[in-house]
């Protein structure tokens, strides 16, 4: 019987062969699922014929291209272990750089109350940030129902479904309740540029949850005819960014008065979470105590 770190070895040789980075990561997950418990590179413990065909059909399908993250149907996201689906993105570490800037835009104010999600997916924003506000609750939107279905079920799993809620609905057709904290991660990249994106993005995240038009921005000018009405008057809106997407987000945003705060980068350097509030409260250091909530 072929032993773990011989499996480990062979298995990541064959990834990066067809291009993938993360090839001795990606075959130690792989293996671990099929052999039961996590697994380590030094480990010369013998693998039996049953696991191993389980972990060749897994390695299989990584070979294909298909992300580590469908294969076992489960992604690392912040602090949570979520479920993911056919109907919704992989959450990826760049998405976590949004529930940074939301945590850091409440710094010198008073903490959220109501959170909207908008394009909630598997719920991963929406279920991140009210970890971190223990008092708020929130609301995630999604076109597809089988992406509520998994963001509910993701809800439950973190111990948050009675603080979470979820409905089947287009933005501009949803309840027009206002929240503090509004985040979304839409469909930014052009229609033309999917097919060049990484295979694992391009044949298995929901196309029109990637493509937003010719130019990208379909969404977020879809956005901005909502968000006016479903923000409060010291409400914070943080938004995704593609990859220079900075200035022309801003200046859309700024049309229906909204001023641009900043920008928080990513770990790759990317401008990744736009920060939006209204022009009436541009002065950070204004007390939010004396706006309405209403």
């Amino acid at each position: 019987m072929p032993a773990i770190d011989e499996l480990l070895k062979s298995a990541a040789r064959r990834l990066t062969a067809v291009g993938i980075d993360s090839g001795r990561l990606d075959a130690r997950l792989l293996l671990g699922a099929a052999f039961g418990r996590e697994v380590w590179a030094h480990e010369s413990v013998p693998v039996e014929p049953v696991a191993v065909a389980r972990f060749e059909a897994l390695l299989e399908r990584r070979l294909a291209r298909e992300p580590v993250s469908r294969i076992l149907g489960k992604r690392a996201f912040w602090t949570l272990d979520l479920v993911v689906g056919p109907d919704t993105l992989d959450p990826r570490p760049d998405s976590e750089t949004l529930v940074e800037a939301a945590i850091a835009a409440f710094a010198d104010r008073p903490p959220p109350r109501r959170i909207l999600d908008l394009g909630t997916g598997t719920g991963c924003l929406l279920l991140a940030v009210l970890s971190e506000f223990p008092e708020a609750t929130g609301l995630g939107v999604d076109r597809l129902p089988g992406a509520i279905e998994t963001a509910n079920e993701n809800a439950r799993r973190a111990g948050l479904e009675a603080r979470a809620g979820f409905v089947t609905a287009d933005w501009n057709d949803m309840p027009r309740e206002k929240a503090d904290l509004i985040l979304s991660n839409p469909p930014y990249i052009a229609e033309a540029t999917i097919a060049l994106l990484a295979p694992e993005v391009a044949r298995f995240d929901p196309h029109d949850a990637l493509a937003a038009g010719a130019d990208g921005l379909d969404a977020y000018r879809s956005l901005f005819q909502v968000l006016p009405e479903l923000t409060t008057p010291q409400g914070i809106v943080v938004l995704e960014l593609g990859i220079d997407q900075r200035q022309v987000v801003s200046a859309l945003a700024m049309g229906v008065g909204f001023t641009a705060w900043h920008a928080r980068r990513d770990l790759g350097g990317v401008e990744r979470a736009l920060v939006l509030k209204w022009n009436d409260t541009v002065d950070r250091h204004l007390n939010t105590d004396d706006f309405c909530l209403e």
